[in-house]
């Protein structure tokens, strides 16, 4: 119960996960399994359209706390509430890019864009990360201003009370974007939503701030300024590292790993030759060559590819397109017979003599 808690809010693992046990191997997708999109409706288009509702939402409470906090800013002069505001505000400014993304992502491959334009979300990310990095430049210099030009700070409580605002609208914005992008499988909008969570903890600064000066410490309120920018750096940090990684078609090992144990459940391979995997936005593209008997026909292959297919589909809620290509298994360095010469439905790999080629594309929602 505690653990479903934890990951209702955002602080679980979540995602998709499996074990493996004496009595087989098993796997969860999350509290409601997993299931496919079939029908009139693009699957993109209905992860998409999640992601674009809940920026919208996202943007709606953010700008609904920094408003109020930037009221209170204007009559309190407090230093520390302004980095949080301008944080913040810098925090709903990030949902435009990503909703650009987002609708960008919807439209077909082309002729041009073969592959489509999931790139657009990451290219989006940098902007965030840009977004983020400007945040800290403006609360960083307005901090330091105010320790070389101390300032008297009016209305404490309201000071106080706005910064458990801020508090509480980026944990509900945190919580609101992490379920949808684990949903959807996108990694900028759950790192959008960690972001948010990290906001909330430097909106509690700002109360601390306030009860300093209440204190008599009147230079609280810059050093928590001072403190915000270094925690907003260190987003900026992390952040850069994962959207930098994405655009260099970096991919987590585990998914690597999920991708050779879905070939443990098909009957006929007889080796994994090699693995390759990128995200295209929160799609997630495959490529397999797999060693089947030499000696297998066209059907049989063919028959194996698409269990592969198959079970990539059940194991892999994120993914998008998957090319399989069957190669003969050779026992050391003798060459093995092909299955090529009983049809030519199959194209070859360029630059192969022989082996099959299976690409498949898929779309799924959920």
């Amino acid at each position: 119960m505690f653990k479903k808690m934890l990951d209702w809010l955002g602080f679980g693992e979540g995602g998709h996960g499996h074990s493996h046990g004496p009595g087989g191997h098993s796997h969860s997708h999350g509290d409601d399994g997993h299931g496919h999109t079939h029908g009139v409706i693009d699957p993109t288009i209905a992860t998409t359209s999640r992601g674009i509702w809940a920026i919208k939402w996202s943007f709606i409470m953010l700008a609904a706390t920094a408003v109020f906090q930037l009221v209170i800013v204007y009559f309190s002069g407090s230093v520390a509430l302004l980095a949080d505001t301008i944080h913040n505000v810098g925090d709903a400014g990030t949902a435009i890019p990503l909703w650009i993304a987002f609708l960008l992502v919807r439209r077909k491959p082309n002729l041009r864009f073969t592959h489509g334009l999931g790139r657009v979300e990451d290219l989006a990310g940098v902007v965030i990360v840009g977004i983020i990095l400007f945040s800290a430049i403006v609360a960083g210099w307005q901090s330091i201003e105010r320790l070389i030009f101390p300032r008297e700070i009016e209305f404490l409580g309201w000071v106080a009370a706005a910064g458990v605002i801020g508090f509480i609208g980026n944990e509900a914005v945190a919580v609101f974007r992490i379920r949808v992008g684990r949903e959807i499988d996108s990694a900028a909008l759950i790192a959008d939503g960690y972001h948010a969570r990290v906001d909330g903890l430097t909106s509690l600064a700002v109360v601390l701030g306030a009860f300093g000066v209440w204190l008599g410490f009147p230079l609280a309120d810059p050093i928590v300024g001072l403190i915000i920018t270094l925690m907003i750096l260190g987003i900026v940090w992390q952040s850069g590292k994962a959207v930098f990684t994405r655009m260099l078609d970096g991919t987590e090992p585990d998914v690597i790993h999920e991708i050779e144990h879905v070939t443990e459940h098909v009957e006929g391979i007889r080796g994994v030759e090699e693995v390759r995997a990128r995200w295209l936005g929160h799609r997630l593209a495959v490529e397999l060559d797999i060693a089947v008997d030499g000696a297998a026909s066209l059907a049989e292959a063919d028959q194996i590819a698409n269990a592969i297919e198959k079970e990539l589909a059940d194991h892999i809620p994120a993914l998008g397109r998957a090319v399989i290509r069957i190669r003969p298994h050779r026992i050391g360095n003798a060459p093995a017979p092909t299955a090529n010469a009983e049809s030519g439905a199959h194209r070859h790999t360029p630059g192969q003599t022989s082996g099959h080629s299976h690409g498949h594309r898929h779309g799924h929602s959920h």
